[in-house]
């Protein structure tokens, strides 16, 4: 069943970072230090999550190019080399990079890949600057904290927050293979491509934020231990020559009633996902307006407290208009009288847009008799 759900997303799946430009449609032990890049070390008091943030934006920037593409970057190393995704800077040699504190530099792509949509353009001026720390071998898991930071839509410096919500999810779009990526519920938007995935635990970064559903309810991340050798050989190795790359136009593929009844599947399942990891402020965040108005954070967080797992054991998916109607069967594993029980249950969903924004507006529940 997930699989079917999962594969009626990639419809729905752009590449961000386009700026101005026409969107793309997809169809389809850790190291102490890295290039003087330390990671939070054992024993370290755990920053806050203003002081990683803030940390964070000082070594994003925004990059524009002649092309009309605009995105995100990060710096990565001592040598003034910005980590961003290839299809921010495909077919240009320089771009423009405003940093943090309103600077406008010039940036030269020295490596980019032609199957791997990652890319790594040096600025002069950033040489000697402390980069960002470098989660080299340590991977992320679904339920752990992360941040995602670029300038979406233009917005420098933007910062939204999440969860790892999947992994290892894979599709294609010529010329580029996404392999093993992150799914994530950090919303992000055009011009978050090329920007830091950070693990809140550490400050680190996890990965390069490169796609997501146009809603802004899913992005997709490419894990840093998957592309950081072959980075780091164009830092050491700048290419002389780039090879002729340039993505093929296209528009935005909009959520229409030939695919929400799929996203409206899959957000069913992502919200009991977040139920089972515990994250009940992210679950309770999934629901519409008026639910939420008569339904307390408290409240809802109380009546899953002794649920300790959920598993859909079927699912069924009907649409009205610009609604989806998810009806479910669930086996729920939850506490009773100091004893474990094993549940029926049925459920029915109403899921709607709100704010451009895919919803759980509604839903009711019965215990189905053994």
């Amino acid at each position: 069943m997930r699989n079917r759900i999962w594969a009626g997303l990639i419809g729905s799946v752009l590449i961000l970072g386009a700026g101005s430009a026409a969107g793309y449609a997809i169809k389809t032990e850790m190291p102490k230090q890295l290039n003087g890049s330390p990671l939070l070390a054992v024993g370290e008091v755990k920053k806050s999550l203003k002081d990683i943030i803030f940390e964070t934006q000082k070594l994003v920037v925004m990059i524009e190019a002649d092309t009309g593409a605009q995105g995100s970057g990060f710096l990565y190393n001592m040598n003034g080399d910005l980590l961003t995704n290839a299809h921010v800077v495909a077919g240009v040699r320089h771009v423009k990079v405003k940093t943090s504190d309103a600077r406008i530099l010039e940036g030269e792509v020295i490596g980019i890949s032609t199957d791997t949509d990652v890319a790594v353009v040096r600025v002069k001026e950033l040489e000697g600057t402390q980069p960002l720390p470098i989660a080299r071998y340590e991977k992320g898991e679904v339920g752990d904290d992360v941040l995602a930071v670029g300038s979406p839509l233009g917005f420098q410096n933007t910062i939204t927050t999440g969860i790892i919500s999947g992994v290892d999810r894979s599709f294609q779009i010529e010329p580029y293979s996404y392999k093993g990526l992150y799914q994530i519920s950090a919303p992000i938007a055009p011009g978050n491509s090329g920007g830091p995935l950070v693990d809140l635990a550490t400050g680190a970064v996890l990965g390069i934020n490169s796609a997501g559903l146009e809603e802004g309810t899913i992005g997709f991340s490419i894990p840093l231990p998957s592309v950081l050798a072959m980075a780091e050989g164009w830092s050491k190795r700048p290419m002389t020559m780039l090879p002729n790359l340039s993505l093929t136009e296209g528009t935005e593929v909009d959520a229409n009633e030939d695919s929400l009844d799929q996203l409206a599947g899959y957000l069913v399942t992502h919200f009991y996902d977040s139920i089972n990891s515990r994250d009940y402020v992210y679950a309770y965040s999934l629901l519409g307006g008026n639910w939420k108005e008569s339904t307390s954070y408290a409240k809802f967080r109380e009546g899953y407290l002794t649920t300790r797992n959920v598993v859909i054991d079927d699912m069924h998916v009907s649409m009205s208009g610009d609604e989806a109607t998810v009806t479910a069967v669930l086996s729920v594993d939850e506490r009773r009288n100091s004893e474990n029980v094993l549940s029926k249950y049925q459920v029915t969903y109403k899921v709607g847009y709100e704010n451009d924004q895919l919803k759980l507006l509604t839903g009711k529940g019965k215990s189905i008799k053994k």
